[in-house]
């Protein structure tokens, strides 16, 4: 994807761009999470839509630059954002992969190859595709599947929304 780059370092955010959804465009609840390495850089990204109104989150998208050790799972293991999702929902039930599937999508003119991740637990929808910039994005939903148009919906945020303040 051509409109993403790497921002210059800074402490107190996110050294890559945040591919989500626009917070201002969704009613509901927004949480932001950094995944801080010891040395102060920026390991990942997370954002929890919390659609249901108190509720608890129906979505979570993970940004996840090459490195970030979010990104190591073993066979079978659910991706980082599927068990902030879980935990979340105080859900403590042991939930797996059980198969992938990748299917081209078209985002803007830009071809996005997206994993289509199959759990256990038929509630959660989750799908993975990686950016230009080798940074991984996984939205990961509750009750609700995840379709075409919701790729339609993703841009870089400002880096103002991560900054301390």
């Amino acid at each position: 994807m051509s409109f993403l780059r790497r921002r210059s370092a800074t402490p107190a955010g996110p050294d890559f761009d945040v591919l989500a959804m626009d917070p201002g465009d969704w009613p509901g609840n927004l949480g932001a999470g950094l995944l801080p390495a010891p040395d102060g850089s920026c390991q990942g990204v997370f954002l929890r839509y919390d659609l249901f109104g108190g509720r608890g989150p129906a979505m979570i998208i993970g940004n996840l630059p090459e490195g970030s050790p979010a990104r190591e799972t073993a066979e079978g293991e659910i991706p980082f954002e599927v068990a902030q999702l879980l935990l979340a929902l105080e859900n403590d039930e042991e939930v797996t992969v059980v198969g992938t599937e990748d299917v081209p999508v078209m985002q803007g003119d830009n071809l996005l190859i997206v994993r289509r991740l199959k759990l256990s637990e038929s509630r959660i929808s989750c799908v993975q595709f990686d950016r230009s910039d080798n940074v991984l994005v996984t939205i990961a939903a509750w009750d609700r599947p995840i379709t075409d148009d919701l790729y339609a919906l993703l841009k870089p945020l400002p880096a103002e929304l991560f900054q301390q303040g």
